[in-house]
């Protein structure tokens, strides 16, 4: 395995300040992205200042109280159902814009908690509102075929969340299937065509079967300009980040006897709040292949997906 420090972040790395997880501009050569992960048992609060980032807050397991105070005095609150774990479907959330000072606690019960950035220099865009997204709300999405097949809950993406900056999804991915397949990239800006995002993985794993004592998963990144190398192939767990700053990445492999879970979170420095992709010349012709391969009959896991194969 090539578990590059500056981009794998295994479990118990990169936390501090009450945060498990804490990615943020203050790491060398990340700029337009951050991820924080909690544990809230009992009266616990995480209060943040939110600056010129705005930010989504999704419920990990358990229900998670929202405070928003904008930067006009007025504040907004969100009561998160949130879910028994991320496997167990998708959940509600909260979209708090850039200047914001927010803090979550734990509804009843412990819960954890992920408090997705993004950078939106000059502050909240016009109109920009904080929002409470209901799971029911959130469109979820089938891509792939064959052993290819994932679902997808697109709660942050363009078409679903009106933000500044921020794109995000999740991702779940059955014991023995691929996802983020074909390799593909989103490093350069190229109207129409490519959109250049750095891009954050938060994962977690469930076993399949009782018997899988150590469930685990795969993430490839690596280089697509040989100006900025990149070559990562780590081994992750529970609670583990891959940052990806560059260059292609996928698979995402599920190995036999775990499902994978993946939070993905992005933003860049263009103009375009869009994600726009190219694939590996190398393996693209797979798409093609989808339209003769059955979908996987156990997605999704949580309820009825819409979309096709993308």
């Amino acid at each position: 395995m090539n578990h590059d420090a500056r981009w794998v972040l295994p479990r118990g790395t990169a936390g501090g300040d009450g945060w498990d997880l804490a990615v943020t501009d203050a790491r060398p050569g990340w700029h337009h992205t951050s991820l924080r992960v909690a544990t809230l048992t009992g009266p616990d609060t995480r209060t943040l200042e939110g600056g010129d980032w705005e930010y989504l807050v999704v419920p990990l397991s358990g229900g998670v109280h929202v405070t928003a105070q904008a930067p006009d005095g007025t504040t907004h609150e969100a009561a998160l159902t949130g879910r028994p774990d991320v496997f167990a479907g998708p959940t509600d959330l909260a979209f708090v814009p850039a200047g914001s000072r927010i803090t979550v606690r734990a509804a009843a019960g412990p819960a954890r908690v992920a408090l997705a950035g993004a950078l939106v220099p000059g502050g909240a865009g016009p109109g920009r509102a904080f929002r409470h997204v209901a799971a029911a709300e959130v469109p979820v999405e089938r891509r792939g075929a064959g052993t290819a097949s994932r679902e997808v809950r697109n709660f942050g993406t363009p078409a679903v969340l009106d933000a500044d900056a921020i794109i995000a999804c999740e991702v779940v991915t059955p014991a023995g299937n691929w996802s983020s397949w074909p390799p593909h990239k989103h490093d350069v800006e190229r109207p129409g065509e490519e959109t250049a995002l750095e891009e954050i993985y938060w994962f977690e794993t469930q076993p399949a079967d009782p018997r899988c004592t150590d469930p685990v998963g795969y993430q490839r990144v690596y280089t697509a300009d040989p100006d900025r190398p990149v070559d990562v192939l780590a081994e992750v767990r529970t609670g583990d980040a891959v940052l990806v700053p560059h260059g292609w990445h996928g698979p995402s492999i599920a190995a036999p006897d775990a499902h994978l879970y993946y939070l993905n979170v992005m933003a860049g420095p263009g103009p375009e709040r869009a994600w726009l992709i190219c694939d590996d010349p190398a393996h693209a012709w797979v798409r093609d292949t989808w339209r003769d391969q059955p979908f996987d009959p156990r997605l999704p896991l949580s309820r009825p997906a819409s979309g096709g194969s993308v």
